[in-house]
């Protein structure tokens, strides 16, 4: 590797790097003072609140991992135009093309950073973080979808609660059905669900099954009955957070089985699918067009560079919220929800890329 990559490609990586230790502590502290409240009140345990602080650190940076990358790019790349080492690389006869290499290769080791996160890490983190908000910040909001659960378990069952409560695991107006093709076969219904955890079984209370018969309909009655279902327990309690906390094979699995359930949630989940693969992506699509923006010497220096990049950055951020709040509240495509902020900006990359070279 020539002088001139291995220059850029450090100042690449060190700047990146420098910018998440100086905004990851600051985030972490802005975080901290407004939640040290009710962490006090609460009386957390201080391994609690620094396992909370390392899932929160882990994922903020995923968050804005893009961004992050994007304003590191713009900073030094504006630092060598202004000291005029970007024109002696290009007047050495050097193309821009061969100038942009180092910048791709870095790309490339913090695409696969992002990955190694997305796929791994911050699951992980994001299962501790929610946990945690929930649980000191959050009492009395849903953690889960709690009224009118309507799930298909699978192919052939059915299940309907009216309502359920997490912590006694006891729900009310149950009821399943079984199909065998579009015929069914049976009914259960009862006016209370409770889940039994130590003899992992079922209590029904006023439990009525009716066999559909060809001639006439079979009824149990029962005042109350234990019994074993097909579906788990969190079948009736679907954790709003649960894609964000699945590496990505099982969260494919997860999808597959929220798809044959019928569930509406299917584009929230596939949006975080998506989003492990277009993260990656978009860090070489930002990495351009901050090096097209700043690689030019401007009259009013880096602050105009800068300016320019975090209005770029803004923009970018708000076609990602529109588009997956689009996703999660309609029947908008999620692959094109994920895909549009960075077919998009690659087009810009494009653009401004071709002019820069000129």
């Amino acid at each position: 590797m020539k002088i001139l990559d291995w220059y850029i490609l450090k100042r690449y990586l060190f700047t990146f790097f420098m910018m998440l230790l100086l905004f990851i502590p600051i985030a972490v502290t802005v975080h901290l003072a407004e939640k040290i409240g009710k962490i006090l009140d609460n009386e957390v345990p201080l391994n609690e609140v620094l396992i909370y602080l390392l899932d929160f650190t882990i994922y903020f940076a995923h968050l804005l991992f893009p961004l992050f990358l994007f304003l590191s790019v713009i900073w030094f790349t504006s630092k060598l135009a202004n000291n005029t080492e970007v024109i002696a690389f290009l007047s050495s006869g050097v193309s821009f093309s061969r100038f942009l290499r180092p910048y791709l290769l870095g790309a490339l080791a913090v695409g696969i950073l992002a990955i190694i996160l997305g796929m791994f890490l911050a699951p992980k983190a994001s299962e501790g973080f929610n946990a945690f908000s929930y649980k000191y910040f959050k009492k009395g909001r849903g953690v889960a979808e709690t009224t009118n659960v309507f799930r298909q378990i699978n192919d052939n069952e059915i299940i309907y609660v009216s309502n359920f409560d997490i912590k006694s695991h006891t729900g009310h107006n149950f009821t399943l059905e079984r199909f065998e093709g579009n015929q069914m076969l049976y009914k259960i219904s009862a006016t209370r669900i409770k889940y039994i955890e130590k003899d992992t079984v079922y209590r029904l209370s006023n439990y009525v099954k009716r066999d559909i018969g060809a001639d006439e309909d079979k009824l149990e009655i029962l005042k109350t009955k234990d019994t074993l279902f097909s579906f788990d327990v969190d079948d009736l309690i679907p954790v709003i957070y649960a894609a964000e906390t699945k590496m990505y094979g099982d969260l494919k699995r997860f999808i597959e089985k929220e798809e044959d359930r019928g569930s509406s949630n299917v584009g929230r989940f596939k949006l975080v699918l998506y989003r492990k693969w277009s993260l990656p992506v978009s860090v070489f699509i930002l990495t351009i067009i901050a090096v097209a923006v700043s690689s030019i010497k401007r009259r009013g220096g880096m602050g105009v560079n800068l300016a320019v990049g975090i209005c770029i950055a803004m923009v970018f951020v708000f076609f990602d919220k529109v588009f997956g709040v689009m996703a999660e509240q309609s029947d908008f495509p999620p692959l094109i929800a994920v895909w549009f902020p960075n077919i998009i900006f690659g087009i810009l990359a494009i653009y401004l890329l071709y002019n820069a070279k000129r």
